[in-house]
């Protein structure tokens, strides 16, 4: 009888991955991750600068990387990104979508440029760039990763993000698609849900000090890196080289939450309470029945707020 542990090694020696919007950031952390792991890593980012230097990182200490300059969101640019890593390095075993903008309004002030520029980068590309990885993959025949980025906002919504929390939440949906699609194939597909000191999150009040702090130097209290799972990008950059090796062949279709010293399994939507009315409903029937049954406990939303202290 074969042994149903999996096995425990995340080496990713002889595998290449894409990492899209990697110049700098969580997409530089995550990169960097994956190169010390072993893996080679084509960096992407629109500005042709900060990819060199990204690749200068990555190569000086050791690892092996290209710059593929695309604004991500066309087929042409998820194309482009995979023949580079074939070009490159003969191969593709790891997309990793990470490229985003954010474009923030409440939804009476949103333009239509406002929305479609977030969700033809966020969830456009990728889509496209998951297409490409998965046609490269399955050509290959060896199975592969791909890992999304998603976030809390999509997993619960934000205040003044339509256009990112709805792309995110279509990344969460792709997963579970896709995961049923490519799983015989061999080719895993989840989602890191990441929560780390970034630009974005530098303009949360509650968090601002203590980026601040983060950038002199001082280390994140335990409260924030515990009770809000609050880190940097390299906490969180951990989950990758995990979600693309042999330790995690029987992991997919999961949304996985990292950020701090926390690491969480996000739940998927599902009914929480019912309720039958014989024959079915009418509109007075569910009137009279909401608040003591199916309404009784609703949902919350939002991202809950971070306790500072």
């Amino acid at each position: 009888m074969s042994d149903p542990t999996p096995p425990s090694s995340t080496d990713l020696s002889g595998k290449v991955a894409v990492v899209t919007g990697s110049g700098r950031g969580l997409g530089l952390a995550y990169a960097t991750a994956l190169a010390r792991a072993g893996a080679a890593v084509v960096i992407n980012d629109v500005d042709a600068g900060i990819a060199g230097q990204a690749v200068r990182s990555l190569t000086d200490a050791g690892g092996r990387a290209v710059a593929e300059v695309a604004a991500v969101g066309t087929t042409e640019a998820a194309d482009r990104l995979v023949a580079r890593a074939v070009q490159e390095f003969g191969r593709l075993d790891i997309m990793v979508t990470n490229a985003g903008i954010l474009r923030d309004r409440v939804l009476w002030k949103m333009t239509d440029d406002d929305f479609d520029s977030v969700v033809t980068t966020h969830l456009r590309g990728t889509f496209t760039c998951a297409r490409a990885a998965a046609v490269r993959m399955r050509e290959q025949g060896e199975g592969g990763s791909l890992i999304l980025i998603g976030s809390p906002a999509g997993q619960r919504g934000n205040f003044g993000q339509t256009n990112y929390a709805a792309a995110k939440a279509g990344i969460g949906a792709m997963v579970r698609t896709w995961s049923m699609e490519l799983g015989r194939a061999g080719i895993t597909v989840n989602a890191v849900v990441p929560v780390a000191a970034t630009a974005m999150t530098e303009t949360i009040p509650a968090f601002a000090p203590y980026i601040e702090a983060l950038h002199r130097g001082e280390p994140l209290p335990e409260f924030l890196r515990k009770g809000e799972g609050f880190g940097t990008p390299e906490d969180c950059a951990a989950l990758l080289p995990f979600l693309a090796s042999d330790a995690a062949r029987d992991v997919t279709g999961q949304c996985i939450g990292i950020g701090g010293d926390k690491l969480a399994l996000w739940s998927h939507p599902q009914e929480v309470s019912v309720a039958y009315a014989d024959g079915g409903w009418t509109p007075e029937g569910i009137a009279a029945t909401w608040h003591h049954s199916v309404g009784s406990a609703p949902q919350t939303v939002g991202i809950p707020a971070p306790q500072a202290r």
